[in-house]
Order: C-alpha cells, then sequence, then structure tokens
C-alpha cells in the first residue's frame, strides 16, 4: 500500500507543539453576548495514526514519534479533532464505518481515498508536481488534466468531513501542500471561522512558480486562511511576490489586502521538541546502545547522515564529496566513517527507485575503493531507526553532514544539536534549508559544491574543542527557546490577533445597520458638511485619469445632494482646479483641487500656496530618469503638485522603482521643503501643507455643522479622516483603515450608499 505521508516530523509533533496553548474566552461577532471556548481542528494529510489490519477487525496505534504523545496531553480550553487520511486503502463500507467508530474515540476524523486518488491527488498533483516545484527541480515536474482533477476533488473530500465538525469561531489549522485549495474551500462554507494554513516545504520564487498552469486558484486557495505560515522569510517574500503579480492586490509588506479582510503571512521557523532530544542521551537505554555502538565501531570519527529518500535531499553530491575527501586525504584512511541512513520512501517510484540504486551504487564503489579488513568507510542503513536508536547514534556521532539541496526547514540538524550534552559535536549545514537563517554557527556549505563539501569535513575533523563547543553552546540557546511549542504557541497568538483585527473590519463595514444609524443622523441634522474624495471613491479607476469621467449618475446625485439646502457638499481631491471645473459645470459644488492647495467657495477660486511653482530641475530630471525605466508610467504637472503615476506597470517594477524614486527624492525635498506621499498608485511630491487635512479644518472652523461626512479611499484621504471631529463619520472605500470609523469595501457600492442616505 502507498504511504501517504512520510517520516515530516511536523505532523508527528503537531498537538504535541500545542500543548499548554490556553485561549481566551471569545465572544461572537454580532449583539450576543455569550462567551464561551471553541475547538480546534487540525487538518493535514494524514493522521496521526496507524490503521492495522486483524484477521477479523482493525486496531488503531499511535504513530511514532510526539505527535501521539502530545494529543494525550493537552492543555488547552479547546476541543481538539483531527482530520486526514488513515493510512489504509479501504473500500468496504461496514469496514469504513469500523474505523470511523474507532477513530471518533480519539477525535480523529479519516477522510478515505481510492487507490486512484492516491495515485492522482497524493503521488500525481502532490508529489509529481507541486514537490519536484517547490524544491526546485523544474525538470521533474509532471503536468496531467486528472492529476489537477484529483487534488481538487480530493482537497473537496477534507473539506466536507472538516464542515461535520467546524462551527462559527472555531480555530482550522491547515498543513501543507497537498491542501492548498482547502482554505478557501472552508472559508466559502464557514465564512466566520478562524483558519490557519503552514507551508512545510520551501515556497519557490514567482520565476519558477509563475509556471504552473493553475497558479491562480492555488493562490486564491491560500488566500481563504487569515494566517499563512512559512518556516522562512524567503518563503515568506516568494508567496507575497506570487500573490502581487499573479492576483494583482495589494499587499503591505506582510499583509494582503482583500475586500472583506486582511490576510497575514510570516515567518514561523518550527522548531524540536528539545527537552525531549536533550534528556534523552541520559536514559538508560540509549547509554546502553551508545556504548555497543562504540565498542562495535571502535575508536574513530563518526560523521552522521540521515534522510529519507529523495532527490531533493542532496544524497549523491553528499557521497561524492566524501569521496573526493578520501581521495585527497589518505591520512584520514581507518580514522573517519560516514555512517549513512536512508529512509525508505516511495521507492516503488520509477524516479526513487533509480535514486536508490544510484545510491548504492555508488556507496558501493566508494566502500570497494577505500575499504580494509578492519575498515569500511561508509555504515549504510536503508531503514529507519526507532527514538532511542537515532538519538543514540546523534550522540557518538562526531559531525552530522545536513546538506539537502533544498529544505524548508531540516529538522534533523536541530535534534544532532539538541542530544549533544555529554561531548561537542559540529554541525554542516546546507545553507538552502531552512534551519540554516538559524543555525549561523553550524559550518554553512553549498550543497551543490562537492570540494566545498569535501572542505567543511576537513575543517570540522579539524576544529578545536573550544570552539566546537562555543559554537554548539550558541546553537543550543536558539534551538532550546524556539521550540516546536513555541512554534505552536506564536501560530495560535498570530492567528487570534488576526481575527481580531479581522473582527473589527467586518464591523466597520457599511451594512444595513450601519447605515440605518448613519442616515439616522443625517435625517436629524440641519447643517451638514459632506466632503467626497473623487478618484477610486465617485468614481472607479482608469487606465488614465483623463478617461475617470463623471458618470450621468454619479451628476444625478450629486445634484440631487446639492438641491437640499441643509448640504454643503465639497469634493476634496487631488484633481486640479480646471478639471474640476469642466467636469461638474452646472452644479453647486464646493472644491478643494490639489489636496487643498486650491480650494472653491461662492464660484471662485482661493489659492493657498504660493504662485505656480516653478519646479526644481534636480527633481523633474529624477522623475523623467524614473519614467524612462519604467515603462507605461507618467508624470502629470500640475500647479503645485507633481504625481508619478504608475497604475499600468507590472506590479513587482511599480513597487521596486516606486522605493528608489522616493529614496531618490528625499534628498532634494528635504532641502526644497517638500512632503513626498505615496498613493494609490502614485507618488505626489507637494509642499508640506497642501493636505485634505488642511481643508477640513478651514471649512471647520468657517461653520457649525452637525453632520459631518468625509469618504475617501487613498492614504491621502487619511488626513482627512484625522481632522474630522470626534463625532464626525469617516469611510474608508476599498482597504481597511485604521483612522476610518466605517468602510465600503468596493467603489461600485459608494453611489448606492448615497442613494439610500438621501432618499
Amino acid at each position: 500500500m502507498h504511504k501517504i505521508f512520510q517520516s515530516n516530523r511536523y505532523c508527528i509533533n503537531l498537538l504535541q507543539q500545542l500543548k499548554g496553548v490556553r485561549h481566551p474566552q471569545f465572544t461572537d461577532r454580532g449583539n450576543n453576548q455569550k462567551s464561551y471556548f471553541m475547538k480546534i481542528l487540525i487538518i493535514a494529510n494524514r493522521l496521526p495514526v496507524k490503521i492495522e489490519r486483524t484477521d477479523d477487525s482493525f486496531i488503531v496505534k499511535r504513530s511514532e514519534g510526539g505527535l501521539a504523545t502530545g494529543l494525550g496531553s493537552l492543555e488547552i480550553d479547546a476541543e481538539m479533532h483531527w482530520v486526514g487520511w488513515p493510512g489504509i486503502h479501504v473500500e468496504n463500507e461496514d469496514e469504513k464505518r469500523e474505523i470511523t467508530e474507532k477513530l471518533a474515540a480519539l477525535n480523529y476524523h479519516p477522510v478515505f481515498l481510492t487507490g486512484e486518488e492516491i495515485e492522482t491527488y497524493y503521488e500525481g498533483y502532490s508529489n509529481s508536481t507541486i514537490w519536484p516545484l517547490c524544491h526546485y527541480f523544474f525538470s521533474y515536474v509532471q503536468y496531467k488534466a486528472e492529476y489537477w482533477e484529483a487534488y481538487r476533488r480530493v482537497n473537496g473530500l477534507f473539506c466536507e468531513e472538516a464542515l461535520n465538525f467546524i462551527d462559527d469561531n472555531d480555530i482550522v489549522w491547515i498543513h501543507d501542500y497537498q491542501l492548498m485549495l482547502l482554505p478557501k474551500k472552508i472559508r466559502d462554507n464557514r465564512p466566520n471561522v478562524m483558519i490557519g494554513y503552514f507551508h512545510h516545504i520551501p515556497f519557490p520564487s514567482y520565476e519558477l512558480f509563475r509556471v504552473l498552469p493553475e497558479r491562480e486558484e492555488v493562490l486564491k486557495g491560500l488566500l481563504g486562511a487569515d494566517l499563512i505560515g512559512f518556516h522562512t522569510h524567503d518563503y515568506m517574500r516568494h508567496f507575497i511576490s506570487a500573490v502581487y503579480r499573479v492576483l494583482d492586490l495589494n499587499c503591505n509588506l506582510d499583509e494582503i489586502c482583500l475586500q472583506d479582510r486582511i490576510v497575514h503571512v510570516d515567518a514561523f521557523p518550527m522548531g524540536i521538541n528539545y527537552e525531549q532530544y536533550h534528556q534523552a542521551t541520559s536514559l538508560p537505554e540509549v547509554k546502553k546502545i551508545s556504548k555497543r555502538l562504540i565498542e562495535e565501531l571502535g575508536d574513530q570519527t563518526i560523521i552522521l547522515s540521515v534522510d529519507r529518500l529523495d532527490y531533493s535531499k542532496g544524497i549523491l553530491h553528499r557521497l561524492e564529496g566524501f569521496a573526493n575527501f578520501l581521495e585527497n586525504h589518505p591520512e584520514y584512511h581507518k580514522k573517519v566513517s560516514l555512517a549513512m541512513i536512508v529512509v525508505p520512501s516511495r521507492d516503488a517510484v520509477e524516479r526513487y527507485a533509480d535514486l536508490k540504486t544510484q545510491i548504492d551504487q555508488s556507496i558501493g564503489k566508494i566502500n570497494g575503493i577505500y575499504s580494509t579488513l578492519g575498515w569500511t568507510p561508509i555504515y549504510y542503513f536503508y531503514q529507519s531507526f526507532p527514538f532511542n536508536e537515532l538519538v543514540a547514534l546523534y550522540d557518538i556521532a562526531d559531525i552530522a553532514l545536513v546538506t539537502p539541496l533544498r529544505d524548508g526547514m531540516n529538522l534533523v540538524a536541530k535534534e544532532y544539536l539538541a542530544t549533544k550534552n555529554r561531548k561537542p559535536g559540529v554541525l554542516i549545514l546546507s545553507e538552502m534549508a531552512g534551519a540554516a537563517n538559524e543555525l549561523t554557527d553550524a559550518i554553512i556549505i553549498n550543497p551543490n559544491d562537492t570540494q566545498e563539501i569535501e572542505s567543511a569535513l576537513l575543517q570540522a575533523l579539524t576544529m578545536p574543542g573550544k570552539e566546537q563547543r562555543l559554537r554548539l553552546r550558541n546553537m543550543q540557546k536558539r534551538i532550546s527557546t524556539q521550540t516546536v511549542r513555541k512554534w505552536a504557541n506564536d501560530f495560535i497568538a498570530e492567528l487570534l490577533h488576526i481575527n481580531r483585527q479581522n473582527n473589527e473590519i467586518f464591523q466597520k463595514i457599511v451594512g444595513e445597520q450601519q447605515l440605518s444609524q448613519i442616515k439616522e443622523r443625517y435625517d436629524q441634522a440641519t447643517a451638514r458638511l459632506i466632503l467626497l474624495d473623487y478618484d477610486g471613491t465617485l468614481s472607479p479607476f482608469t487606465k488614465r485619469p483623463e478617461e475617470a469621467l463623471p458618470s450621468g449618475k454619479l451628476l444625478h446625485l450629486l445634484k440631487r445632494m446639492t438641491a437640499d439646502k441643509k448640504n454643503k457638499v465639497v469634493i476634496n481631491s487631488g484633481r486640479n482646479r480646471q478639471v474640476l471645473d469642466k467636469w461638474f459645470r452646472g452644479i453647486d459644488l464646493d472644491f478643494a483641487a490639489e489636496h487643498g492647495a486650491f480650494f472653491k467657495e461662492n464660484n471662485r477660486w482661493y489659492r493657498n500656496v504660493q504662485e505656480k511653482i516653478t519646479w526644481d530641475e534636480e527633481i523633474l530630471g529624477i522623475l523623467e530618469h524614473t519614467i524612462d525605466k519604467t515603462p507605461r508610467s507618467y508624470l502629470e504637472i500640475k500647479e503645485s503638485t507633481l504625481v508619478w503615476h504608475y497604475r499600468n506597470v507590472d506590479v513587482w517594477l511599480a513597487e521596486l522603482r516606486e522605493k528608489q524614486l522616493i529614496n531618490a527624492l528625499m534628498g532634494p525635498a528635504s532641502r526644497l521643503n517638500l512632503q513626498i506621499v505615496p498613493g494609490n498608485k502614485i507618488v505626489e511630491i507637494k509642499p508640506p501643507k497642501t493636505i485634505k487635512g488642511s481643508e477640513v479644518t478651514r471649512l471647520l472652523e468657517k461653520g457649525n455643522y452637525d453632520f459631518i461626512l468625509a469618504i475617501g479611499d487613498d492614504t491621502t484621504d487619511e488626513e482627512m479622516f484625522r481632522a474630522l471631529p470626534p463625532d464626525g463619520i469617516s469611510v474608508k472605500v476599498g482597504s481597511f483603515s485604521p483612522t476610518a470609523k466605517y468602510r465600503i469595501p468596493v467603489q461600485s457600492s459608494v453611489i448606492p450608499f448615497f442613494e439610500n442616505l438621501i432618499k
């Protein structure tokens, strides 16, 4: 039977990681003040147990490792549930019911897969398409329509099973690349749950990810989560870049802004159960095994290598590096041996079977050349080891050789370091492993460079004991604090924080209740001030600003609003005064143009700034240079403002050029006392006093209003919101604003909002 979930330790330790996470009570989004504790539902490809068939029944066995232990010892104020494949292929419905009932007692809920689904969903799309793509083995990627359809279908099966146990305000924690469509599927059915997703393998750069035909659907699937976690900031950055460039969504460093919520993306480097490994070497059984191994191996230096059979682990490169070492350093013959453990994995698959054959041949060749009657250069074990035996091997090993070509984290490196409490050891670690970001005191190598592996071995063998102990102490300090339990705690804490933030966003959205409250104040008011941004608020964005003409519907609305003598309606815009006059001729409106540099009252324009600015040649030169390097961007020159527009520019290039432009302008802008203001697909350069808030202040000083409303979509509108009195009504269009009291998610809802307000 296919072994769907290999030796990934994240799943082995997942619930142990949650031990001790204590959650506060929660209150529903509505007016119901009932407080309660939620459920936590873990969804992973595989359940943390094994189902074994007996002559007439089935038995449930705990998987090796900490997950089973952790599940039984959780100290958490929540019901724990787990959804996953049970590790056995059954088709008989009676047998499925029996297995389901046995697992239900543990709060485990099986998703049964057919043999075809195992082949196409797991072996196919998950491990023949996504796995090689994420590990940068592009030539190994296989695309088949049936793989993708199976992946979609099985993600749907996981969703159906999970929905049986999910209520509003529960926590759902989804794990890894086999289930990337699941967050959205659950979100579509349970919009009020907290959804976290953790990606345990690397996330590739955009240039590689973009070749995936289903890239858009995969990204949308992941964005169903509230929090998306990766092991490193590099993977996090790659993901955000993909979202930015494929979906063209607004991303703010670690946040992706959707219409109704914010998705947070962050790095959570996974740790191990440090104390478990650190104390294990003191166990009598482990000591006994260590003593026996030392007696059998004799007085020689042991280099340890532990991997699952996979092309991403760099096993062949490692063997070549060791062979080079033996060839070039004969003085270490009979003194050094490599203990290589390769855990079986998918060896029925042709590519993996070929890899095993190559490993066998390489080891046989090295041993054939260098072995003597009393010395074997490589001890080869094609098997998994029980915990005590593995710890004993860590204990006696002088050097750990961990050289994956690409790895999400690699916990072997951390496990080896944790066990070193009786004698020091040296870690040689691939820079391509996620763990390299934390374990900087290891000997960091490029795993593709076999000569560098050879040099690292020599460095490790000649490293003074004092240096070994210092490096080890530094790394143990790190892994003893950044434990697997802390990993889980940090993730859950961040998920709860994001949920509170999204609740705030939800509560700010103008629905029936909020509209009713605003309308009540509007109807009761005797003097109203209504401040309106234009682009992105009253009118949608267009490719070029001059194309954003007011619609007939908008013009009709403004005429109705200004016909009410209680209303003073002001368009507070970045537009120049000529455009505003032209577009709204015949309507009794007041204006603030160029963010308050000019204002119009009683059909007369007034100036808040000096005469027309003569722009500095240095600033113009910087802008022209930026435009030359940024196709489809352009410069708009107003009387008081320069505006660089990049709405039609590739999102990645736009982000780069915006940063470069702002950095280049800082010097001359400071010299000339000018502001640099980034906005929605624009960068503005203007005098410091020309902000939308200054126009609001001027209007409030001149009149008494018992109803004040300001609406806008951009960062420049935040100043308008801040200038309002405490009882003022501020409405942000689009993305979330911490300043605004209310939010309208999409621009197309703005005119209907005002139509309902004034009817």
